[in-house]
């Protein structure tokens, strides 16, 4: 099993360095911190009083990771899921928060699982997912995984200003779609083909 700082360092890899996009809701965001979470957690790095964008330059990975732990690893509780789903949930509670808890319970209820979809991960939804993984040993994983993968289709579509998030220019598959492909089994990778055919209808 991964150590949880482990699975950090790799997030922070995954996340890369600073990046100001005006299309990301998150804002200047380095290491996949944001300025909002810095913000919230007053970590005026400079010292200068406000908490701004030269903070966020400031912010080391050191600092990334253990804010990835406190904040979305042990305050989430995702030590409450079993050690092979650890790894995506907590990867993808850092790139879309509670969103990443309720994709969980919605295959959950997909598995026969009745829970609340509340984004709110306690021991009622750690308990369905003991249970789920039970009945489908070999596939629970790589099915949170391709539900993460949905769910960003489903929100570039929504929202053609993230488009480019799920697609590269040259119609390849973007890096939501890489990154969620990255906690499935290869199998279940989408061929170029199939993931074009997902994309045909976007301008």
């Amino acid at each position: 099993m991964q150590s949880v700082r482990a699975i950090a360092d790799a997030i922070v890899v995954r996340e890369g360095g600073y990046v100001d996009d005006r299309h990301d809701p998150g804002g200047a965001t380095n290491h996949g911190v944001t300025i909002h979470t810095m913000r919230r957690l007053h970590l005026d790095l400079d010292g200068d009083g406000d908490v701004d964008k030269r903070d966020v330059r400031l912010l080391t990975t050191a600092q990334a990771v253990d804010i990835f732990i406190e904040h979305y690893f042990e305050r989430p509780r995702i030590g409450l899921l079993p050690d092979a789903l650890q790894p995506s949930v907590f990867d993808m509670y850092v790139n879309a928060g509670g969103n990443a808890v309720k994709i969980l319970q919605r295959l959950l209820n997909g598995f026969g699982e009745p829970v609340v979809v509340d984004g709110a991960l306690g021991p009622n939804t750690a308990a369905a997912v003991t249970r789920a993984m039970t009945k489908a040993p070999e596939h629970f994983v790589d099915a949170y995984g391709i539900a993460r993968r949905n769910y960003y289709y489903d929100l570039a579509y929504s929202y053609p200003t993230m488009r480019k998030y799920a697609r590269r220019r040259d119609g390849g598959k973007g890096g939501w779609i890489v990154r969620a492909e990255e906690f499935i089994s290869a199998k279940y990778d989408l061929t170029d083909q199939q993931h074009k055919a997902r994309v045909a209808s976007w301008a």
